[in-house]
């Protein structure tokens, strides 16, 4: 019995030696409790911070971006500038030992794309660009080149003595396909026309509508260098 007592003395006083006390259990809760509202309020900052700098986002143009890496690309090539010009290296060589093989290839495909067109600059590019425009569009025959091959023989390719000139008969299909790109230009001319208004008072130098618009194109390109020569001409005090 004696035994016993002492085992159950032993037991109860390592119970009440690993209970916590209460104190300790309100100081581990007041602890928590300070911890969340330490990240509640770091939440509410950091979310305060995030609402500024979304306002301040819409606040700013619809291009800010793209002027923003612009500014960028333009202060870090400054740098690489300065840099080349210190070490006396040549700025656009050294930029295009950075090029890339696949870069260059898709830069010579956008130059091939884009039109060379630059406005009327004279009668002779204008058509130049369209015989360039006209040619683009035919397709190869084969088989007709092999045919008239054959037929002309070495007049083929003919020589300063060759004597196969205006002999050459068109066949009906390319007449057909010029007749029925002609029809397109003037269709499509048809829809880029307007009628100017005309002026009354104005001096009258063509003598049709065509002259009148190519008098209208030549004083626009040339008029001021032929300015003074027709006041001349017509005070009578040219030379």
């Amino acid at each position: 019995i004696a035994k016993l007592t002492n085992i159950l003395c032993i037991l109860l006083y390592v119970g009440r030696s690993t209970e916590i006390p209460v104190s300790q259990k309100r100081e581990e809760r007041l602890r928590k409790f300070r911890e969340l509202h330490f990240k509640r309020n770091e939440a509410r900052k950091i979310n305060h911070q995030e609402v500024v700098e979304e306002d301040k986002r819409l606040k700013l143009p619809s291009n800010w971006e793209a002027k923003k890496a612009r500014l960028e690309w333009e202060l870090t090539e400054g740098q690489k500038k300065k840099e080349c010009a210190a070490k006396g290296e040549d700025y656009d060589r050294v930029k295009l030992l950075e090029v890339t093989a696949n870069d260059a290839e898709r830069w010579e495909r956008k130059k091939k794309k884009k039109n060379p067109d630059t406005g009327f600059a004279g009668y002779a590019e204008a058509q130049f660009r369209q015989y360039q425009r006209l040619t683009k569009q035919m397709r190869p025959d084969m088989d007709n080149y092999e045919k008239q091959r054959e037929e002309c023989g070495e007049d083929f390719h003919p020589t300063s003595n060759s004597l196969i000139l205006g002999t050459h008969v068109p066949t009906k299909e390319g007449i057909d396909r010029m007749v029925e790109d002609v029809e397109k230009q003037i269709e499509k001319r048809s829809k880029y026309s307007r009628r100017r208004a005309h002026n009354d008072d104005a001096d009258i130098d063509y003598i049709n509508e065509r002259n009148a618009k190519f008098n209208q194109k030549a004083e626009r390109f040339y008029g001021k260098y032929t300015a003074e020569i027709k006041q001349n001409l017509e005070r009578g005090t040219a030379v």
